[in-house]
């Protein structure tokens, strides 16, 4: 299938970073390139990079930035700063985040992160990696499994489901979760404009690939490699990523708490190295168009003082 991605809020990504002819930008979760490609295409002459775990992913935008200042490298947003420092570049004027699964994976049967189309339970974001959906789902205790599902997924009935599934197994497809998903829920919580399964699927995906691992310290390496001035742009789309995003962006903002009569700050704070923009969710029209973009969440911060790479 073609690696399709339609940015979620790309005028308001390309207005929060204010992309500039000449600048360098970061993109640590490229996908198909849609918001890389608008901002290489703006920041003429300037360099692009782009970061993604998923092959496919950086096959796909390769091939679309063909003709444009742009790298883009296999690569976990955790390891940022090294892919900076392997390319030779010490400071940035704008890092974006999009975070969360790609249209392109969801709507890609064969990689399992669907409970709308059958096919094999993986859900890897970087197919090399080890774990899949189906190892979690057929080899964890039940109360593992339960504690993951309600953590990860926020679903209310997650004893239920993971008491259902421990009965069902083996379960190999996406099709006999979600079978075995609805077989578990009452009723009432079958009904509703959201698909009953999608926190269970939500769940396993995000402890597949760890995606909150490590979240709250990407971002505080992207805003040590952002230049005095340069915005940081996130955009999140459930509550548990953008949790960590609010949070570690408001610490980031935040001024020394401890009373003045202390010789050294002792709460952490020291001195704020964000402002704090805006926070944007997609316009309606938008929201109609692309209902995927539904619940996602843009947070936009200004970097304050200068970065380490700029002698700070």
């Amino acid at each position: 299938m073609e690696y399709e991605h339609r940015p979620v809020m790309l005028e308001e990504v390309l207005d929060g970073l204010r992309v500039r002819p000449g600048g360098v930008y970061l993109d640590c979760t490229v996908g198909g390139a849609g918001h890389l490609r608008a901002i290489a295409e703006r920041a003429r002459p300037g360099r692009v990079i782009g970061l993604d775990r998923d092959p496919a992913a950086v096959a796909a935008a390769r091939e679309r930035l063909v003709g444009l200042e742009a790298t883009v490298v296999q690569a976990d947003f955790r390891r940022l700063r090294e892919v900076l420092d392997g390319l030779g570049i010490e400071a940035v004027d704008g890092v974006l985040f999009d975070l969360g699964v790609s249209s392109h994976q969801l709507d890609t049967p064969g990689r399992g992160f669907s409970y709308r189309e059958d096919g094999p339970l993986d859900m890897r974001m970087d197919p090399g990696q080890g774990v899949t959906a189906a190892d979690l789902v057929n080899g964890l205790p039940r109360e593992q499994l339960a504690r993951i599902i309600r953590e990860f997924g926020e679903e209310r009935w997650a004893d239920r489901i993971a008491a259902a599934v421990c009965r069902s197994r083996p379960v190999s497809t996406t099709g006999e979760l979600t079978g075995v998903i609805l077989g578990a829920l009452p009723a009432r919580a079958r009904g509703g404009p959201r698909h009953p399964a999608r926190r269970t699927f939500q769940a396993l995906r995000v402890a597949v690939n760890g995606e909150l691992d490590g979240l709250a310290e990407a971002l505080e390496a992207a805003v040590e490699s952002t230049r005095r001035g340069g915005r940081i742009c996130v955009v999140a789309y459930h509550s548990l990523e953008d949790r960590i995003v609010k949070g570690t962006l408001r610490h980031l903002a935040t001024d020394c708490l401890c009373p003045p009569q202390l010789p050294v700050c002792m709460c952490g704070g020291g001195r704020a190295r964000l402002r704090l923009v805006s926070r944007l969710t997609p316009l309606p029209a938008e929201r109609e168009e692309n209902p995927r973009s539904r619940s996602a969440r843009l947070r936009v911060a200004e970097r304050l003082v200068l970065g380490v790479a700029e002698g700070e």
